[in-house]
């Protein structure tokens, strides 16, 4: 049986809520086969992260050969990558692939605000892998960052989306929150803005929901939808997962990402065909 493939690129997160592990799972539930390729490694929970250790350029580099020379990935998700070396390598490899569907999901600012990405990686991440993303997901923080303005309103997220594709060549999909709006989301093609409306969910638990949306995104670009009904999707699929009122871990905890087919449910279809 055929199936439709997914790549991620990230970093690994040891409690399984954000990174490359949120990413499998979203990937799974999304309908294709996931497959990645590890950034770095880190120890962290839902109340933070207590060590990083990233792998070298070389390693990364023979990961990504290793899945492209077999299992050819139909789409491409990039989370977190902090050091400008390895963001080189990402770029000149899937150049080297003429790699197709690529979703970049610019993680430069945490909520608060503070910078997660060193100046020479932000440089190279707008150098190289943003003109070459099918699409990039930035938060408010991040999207600040590459339109070098504030956004305190819709409107401004409207001029910050053209003013990012207009100077890096990509389509954005600017997410909301972050006291702007009401989680609505906008997406610009170059061409056009299309909102994206959501009802915010009272669920204090969102590790992990830029993974989680960017992946579901690349998974569904994957299969075929063309970028507006891909992340419609995608948001649905996010909202469903934060519905799910999944609560663990003593800090921000994750989300439900198999909110789909939980056991219970499996169980209960299983009794109604027997």
């Amino acid at each position: 049986m055929k199936k439709k493939t997914a790549l991620t690129i990230a970093g690994s997160d040891s409690s399984g809520g954000a990174g490359i592990q949120a990413d499998i799972k979203t990937m799974t539930m999304n309908g294709v086969f996931a497959m990645s390729a590890v950034t770095a490694l880190t120890a962290q929970n839902t109340t933070g992260v207590t060590a990083v250790q990233e792998v070298s350029p070389d390693f990364l580099a023979a990961q990504i050969d290793a899945v492209f020379t077999d299992i050819r990935p139909d789409a491409v998700k990039i989370g977190m990558v902090s050091s400008a070396a390895l963001i080189r390598v990402i770029a000149r490899k899937l150049e080297e692939y003429r790699a197709e569907n690529i979703v970049v999901d610019p993680v430069m600012a945490a909520t608060s605000g503070a910078r997660l990405i060193s100046d020479d990686g932000t440089e190279a991440l707008c150098r190289f892998l943003l003109p070459m993303a099918s699409v990039i997901t930035p938060n408010i923080p991040e999207a600040e960052i590459l339109a070098s303005m504030k956004i305190t309103a819709p409107a401004d997220m409207e001029t910050a989306a053209r003013r990012i594709c207009e100077t890096y060549g990509c389509r954005v999909l600017c997410k909301g929150g972050h006291q702007c709006n009401d989680a609505n989301d906008l997406l610009y093609d170059g061409e056009k803005i299309r909102w994206f409306n959501g009802k915010r969910i009272d669920n204090p638990n969102t590790h992990g929901t830029g993974c989680t949306l960017s992946s579901a995104i690349a998974a569904n670009l994957a299969k075929g939808a063309e970028l507006t009904q891909a992340v419609e999707q995608a948001k649905a699929y996010v909202s469903g997962a934060l519905s799910a009122m999944l609560d663990l871990g003593k800090g921000s905890g994750p989300m439900d990402h198999n909110f789909l087919c939980s056991f219970g449910e499996v169980s209960a279809k299983q009794e109604e065909k027997e």
